[in-house]
């Protein structure tokens, strides 16, 4: 059983050194328990009992206190900031051309319609989507005058 142990000991070790997810280590743990248990000859049973009770209360008492050191609030990059704002187009936007300028912010973008309609030059539009360094946009109906 002291083989089996040692498997588990490094599949979890090996689990979390690819993940980074804070949860096989402590199944890591509750493994060399259970091999110290094994090592000196207390029943396979108790080895179980030991391993999950070993890695349960770890899990239990200590991921919660984790993530609070290491939060995973999602942070955003500064393209997925532009959703949301509008633009001026600088050039025709035409996907089946391929064409399309807008710009946003003082930058000039490379755009998309989403809807696959022509957006013409000088119209307001709303970035809907950011793709790597084009934006897709729609027209902004927000400031149609009735």
């Amino acid at each position: 059983m002291v083989i089996i142990w040692i498997v588990v000991l490094a599949a979890a070790l090996i689990l979390e050194a690819a993940t980074f997810a804070l949860v096989s280590i402590w199944f890591a743990v509750g493994a060399v328990g259970a091999l110290i248990a094994a090592s000196i000859g207390v029943p396979v049973i108790w080895q179980l009992v030991i391993f999950v009770f070993l890695a349960g209360l770890l899990l239990v008492f200590t991921r919660p206190l984790l993530k609070k050191l290491f939060p995973s609030k999602f942070i955003p990059t500064n393209s997925e900031l532009e959703v949301g704002k509008t633009a001026v187009v600088t050039e025709t936007i035409d996907n089946a051309s391929g064409k399309g300028r807008v710009r946003l912010g003082g930058v000039n973008w490379a755009a998309v319609s989403s809807s696959g309609e022509v957006i013409n030059d000088g119209e307001i539009v709303r970035v809907t989507e950011v793709r790597s360094a084009k934006l897709m946009v729609e027209r902004d109906l927000s400031d149609t005058k009735k």
